[in-house]
């Protein structure tokens, strides 16, 4: 695990490329920092993800739901040569394939566009019972949503497919960070129970600390026999100090002070 908690500060320090790219336009930090655990589990730990895997049949694919995030996907890209450090360079550019949300690009493992919240579990369930129907028993889809993002109806609606059809083959994974755009997430429209909640929709429910590296690829890499969900228990911002639990940094721009201090801060934690 040692080699992927530095890859992880890596991914975290490429998100400060990435926001240095997209200058004035600014970048969604907090969701993006939060994921970064999460995502090099999945990418880099489990898929080893190199261009070739992205046209395999047999492959996992990942459904980020919660589209702001993807700078967390860019970073996993790049750690694992998907993608160039020109390309990262580009991000948000008039000529960039690395846009603010996720846009359908097989080529780079970007699956599934997304950005209106509350689509991609809806996504998931129809791309679980295609590959049931193809007779795949080896792909796993993986969807990442947002706590916040599980304010939206059509989640839910999603989860009660999902269970009818019995799709073990589905996990979807929800940053659990406690915060969204508008504040605290047991502000804006309380969550709690959660866990009680999947399980009352008939999911298998496990809940992991998201910063953990074990506790991730082991929820991750393990067999279920229904449609499981892994409350991720995550910190919005996560190794920027000035960051880390403050609803502001849902996306902002930073100024040439505040990067130096963040690229400081991962540097001395190299």
């Amino acid at each position: 695990m040692k080699n992927l908690s530095e890859l992880c500060r890596k991914m975290r320090i490429d998100c400060l490329d990435l926001a240095e790219a997209a200058g004035s336009s600014g970048m969604h930090f907090g969701g993006s920092l939060s994921l970064i655990e999460i995502v090099a589990t999945l990418y880099i730990q489990k898929m080893q993800v190199t261009k070739e895997y992205f046209f395999k049949e047999d492959r996992d694919r990942v459904i980020l739901s919660k589209g702001h995030g993807v700078p967390a996907i860019y970073a996993a890209l790049h750690q694992s040569g998907v993608i160039t450090d020109d390309d990262l360079r580009s991000f948000k550019g008039d000529s960039t394939f690395l846009y603010g949300h996720p846009s359908m690009d097989q080529t780079i493992g970007i699956e599934f566009s997304s950005g209106s919240l509350g689509q991609g579990l809806s996504i998931g369930v129809g791309t679980a019972i295609g590959l049931k129907h193809k007779q795949n028993v080896h792909s796993k889809i993986f969807v990442i949503l947002g706590d916040g993002e599980c304010d939206e109806g059509s989640v839910w609606e999603a989860a009660m497919s999902a269970s009818k059809f019995k799709l073990n083959n589905l996990i979807a994974i929800v940053d659990h960070n406690h915060l969204q755009y508008d504040g605290k997430t047991d502000d804006v429209m309380p969550l709690s129970p959660l866990a009680e909640k999947w399980k009352s929709f008939g999911w298998n429910v496990i809940e992991i600390n998201g910063h953990d590296l074990k506790q991730c690829y082991e929820a991750f890499s393990s067999n279920y026999d229904l449609p499981t969900v892994i409350i991720a228990d995550t910190v919005k911002g996560k190794g920027i100090s000035f960051m880390e639990n403050e609803a502001s940094w849902h996306h902002k721009q930073m100024t040439k002070d505040q990067m130096s201090l963040a690229r400081a801060e991962l540097e001395t934690h190299g």
